[in-house]
Parts: C-alpha cells; structure tokens; sequence
C-alpha cells in the first residue's frame, strides 16, 4: 500500500511529462500505467529516489515510443495535432502554463526525443544536469549542449502573442456568436489577416489536409463548416490545452471537435481544430460538462 500511495503521489507529475512528450493522452496514460507496473516489480535497493526512478521509467518510455512514432506521424493524413486535453491534472508540475499549448506542442516535434525529453526536463520541470543526466543515458556536459540547441529551436519558431485572460474569454464567446450566426464580416473583423487554420481529422472524418492562410479563406472555410454541421450541434466554451478554446458537441452530447485559439493585438491568429474521433475520446460528454 505504501508503494501505491507513492506512486499516486507522483502520478500527475508523470503523466505532465509523458504527455508533453507525446502529445497524446491516451499513450501518456499508458506509459503511466507501465511505470505503475514495473514500479510494483522493482526492489527497493535499486530505488533511490522515487521521483527520479520513476521519471526515468516515463522519459525512457516516451523517448522509446516516440522513435517508433515518426514513421506514423510522416505518413499521418493531413496536419498532426495533439490529442486535446481539457481536464489537466492538479498538481504543481503540470501548471497550466504556454508549454501545455497545443502550440508549443507541435513546435516541440521538431525535436529528436533526447532533445525533447532534456528540454522539457530542463526547462518545463526544472530537474537539474545530474539528474537529467542519469535519466536519458548521457553526460552532463552532452545534456547542457542538447538543452543549449533545444532551447535556442524552440526560442527561434517560438511565437509571442500579448493578451489578457479577459480579452481572450470575450474574443472565444463572441467567435461562437459570429460562426452561429453566419456573420462572414464579423468572423473577418476578429481575424489577423495572416491567420493560419489548422485542422486534424486525421483521415477519419472530413478535414482540410493542408493549413488555411488568410482571413477571407479561413472565414469561409468555418462559415462552410458551420453551414454543414449535423442538426443539433452545440458549441460550448472551454479551456484546452490551457488555452482559450471551444469544444462542439454532437446532439446526442458526445465531442465533435476541439478547438484552441492564439490570440495577438485583439484578434485570433491561429486556430487548431481537432476533429479526428480517435483523439476525443478522453473530453467529457456535454451532459458531464453542464
């Protein structure tokens, strides 16, 4: 019992990492799940440090995972988005911070796993060389080189948006009113005119394969979409990723998208909408959400 109250200890912290790491709650869970069971068979003589072993165990899971991951994702169809995640675990490893957003996460898969696991140790999670060191296998003196590139990748592709929480909740409310009501203007008005839309159906369901540029072409691609949807769709505001965001739900109340939203100089400059089945299915029915 004792070992399962230390684990649950770490549990929120572990799946923060495992899933900035993989983008994907389903497998971040499942790496989790694989820790807890060889957490149960190790000795306690080869656990210093609960923490650490068990850091370890995930990093090296996700890094592994993750090698055999990028043929997938070369061949994946259309753009590749995380799997949202709207309910975030309470602790204060998983703050609910820029490196949650879907954003960041998709900037970090231009990163090898090594780089992506010592930059998020580093940086998000704050271990220290040593320890870093010991969990991904190499020297501290090669982790604060691999730490040094990763951080000067992401700081160069890293955007900057200036906004308030309360610019950003006005901004999504009155987005839901303008695509409801199929005011092309209005939508056009809340748009940077270089907005760049993201959508990911991964091949399930109908989606754009490439990103929409542009105001006028994104405008009319959600006024299409809304002009399509199935009879009875509700859209309701949220927080995913920790973002700014609305998920839209099918009549019967099950998700039928999610959407996050970066916000500049009052007006949306990028929206990412997930519509593939496969990565909705950890967002609570509408029923559980009212």
């Amino acid at each position: 019992m004792i070992r399962d109250e230390t684990f649950d200890e770490y549990r929120p912290l572990l799946f923060s990492i495992a899933y900035r790491m993989l983008g994907s709650v389903h497998d971040a869970e499942d790496v989790v799940q694989e820790a807890f069971v060889r957490w149960q068979k190790v000795a306690d003589e080869e656990v210093r440090s609960p923490k650490s072993y068990l850091s370890s165990v995930v990093t090296r899971l996700c890094i592994d995972q993750l090698r055999s991951a990028r043929m997938r994702r070369e061949e994946y169809v259309g753009p590749w988005l995380p799997e949202p995640l709207t309910v975030e675990p309470a602790t204060d490893a998983a703050v609910l911070d820029e490196t949650l957003s879907m954003a960041f996460l998709v900037l970090l898969e231009s990163l090898s796993p090594v780089e992506r696991a010592v930059f998020l140790l580093r940086e998000v999670f704050d271990y220290d060389y040593a320890e870093i060191s010991r969990i991904v296998g190499k020297s501290e003196a090669n982790c604060r080189q691999i730490s040094r590139r990763a951080r000067q990748a992401v700081a160069a592709r890293r955007p900057r948006f200036d906004h308030s929480p309360e610019q950003e909740e006005r901004l999504v409310e009155q987005f839901i009113e303008t695509c409801m009501s199929g005011d092309m203007e209005g939508l056009l008005k809340m748009m940077s005119e270089d907005i760049t839309l993201w959508t990911d159906g991964g091949g399930r369901v109908r989606a754009a394969r490439n990103p929409i540029y542009g105001s006028d072409r994104v405008a009319r691609f959600l006024s299409g979409i809304i002009a399509r949807a199935p009879e009875g769709l509700t859209i309701r505001r949220a927080r995913v990723n920790g973002q700014p965001g609305i998920v839209s739900y099918y009549a019967d109340g099950s998700p039928q998208g999610a959407a996050t939203f970066d916000i500049s100089g009052g007006r949306i400059v990028a929206i990412r909408l997930v519509v593939n089945p496969e990565k909705l299915g950890n967002i609570p029915p509408l029923q559980e959400v009212e």
